[in-house]
């Protein structure tokens, strides 16, 4: 079990987190467990996990500030994080998402479920080292470093927002809804609302203007009533 993907599961109820404990287990991971943000804090600076299932109420600091602080950190900015909260309304998904979560599970979920997101989240983790490197203007992406720069200053991005990139630069000015992104950027997707796509495109657009200002966030367009494209000529200055 040595190279068994590690996840870490902070659930502050004993059941549940045994529970899910086994079920990873018998689906050939490794799981450890933290019952709330202190333990939780600790086993991500003793040993950096694969991917963190996360409770999003906690005894002390909730979920949600575990979430930003550990997507805000550049040893843990690239660590999948699935949050587990009872709360089903969309604002509270969204408000998951933006906090800096890759994927949203409610409670009550089959273990079937969870272990399907937590492949699907392992899946988009794994490093980009096929295809060559795109450039577009001063917007350069590599997948086999997994770095993408703005005239030379690095753009710093999460996994699935570079796999998101990766396909826009690959293939500009073409419309793509965000049920044809799923496709081909999460792949697997059958847990995935489409509503997830718009948050991962705000958070896509936010990295890029926080190095490239609005020519970077602009590269990303929307176009009302049928999804994202890639446009060229904001990186070109037309």
């Amino acid at each position: 079990m040595n190279d068994a993907p590690r996840i870490l599961v902070v659930e502050d109820e004993a059941a549940i987190a045994e529970l899910i404990a086994v079920n990873l287990r018998h689906a050939g991971y490794a799981p450890a467990l933290a019952a709330d943000s202190r333990a939780a804090q600790r086993a991500v600076d003793e040993q950096l996990p694969d991917a963190i299932l996360l409770d999003w109420m906690l005894p002390g600091e909730s979920g949600l500030t575990l979430a930003r602080r550990w997507r805000g950190h550049p040893r843990t900015r690239e660590v999948p994080i699935l949050m587990l909260t009872a709360r089903a309304e969309e604002a509270d998904r969204v408000s998951g998402l933006d906090s800096g979560a890759d994927d949203y599970i409610v409670k009550p979920f089959s273990p079937k479920e969870l272990l399907a997101r937590v492949r699907a989240v392992l899946r988009r983790r794994a490093p980009h080292t096929t295809g060559e490197a795109v450039t577009v203007g001063a917007l350069a992406l590599d997948p086999a470093s997994h770095r993408v720069a703005w005239s030379g200053a690095p753009v710093k991005l999460g996994p699935t927002e570079f796999k998101l990139l990766t396909y826009l630069m690959r293939h500009p000015e073409r419309v793509h809804s965000r049920a044809q992104l799923l496709d081909k950027v999460w792949g697997d997707h059958v847990f995935i609302e489409e509503r997830t796509v718009d948050v991962h495109v705000k958070r896509l657009r936010e990295s890029l203007r926080e190095t490239a200002g609005e020519a970077g966030a602009a590269a990303i367009d929307t176009v009302r009533g049928a999804g994202y494209r890639f446009n060229i000529e904001a990186l070109s200055g037309r």
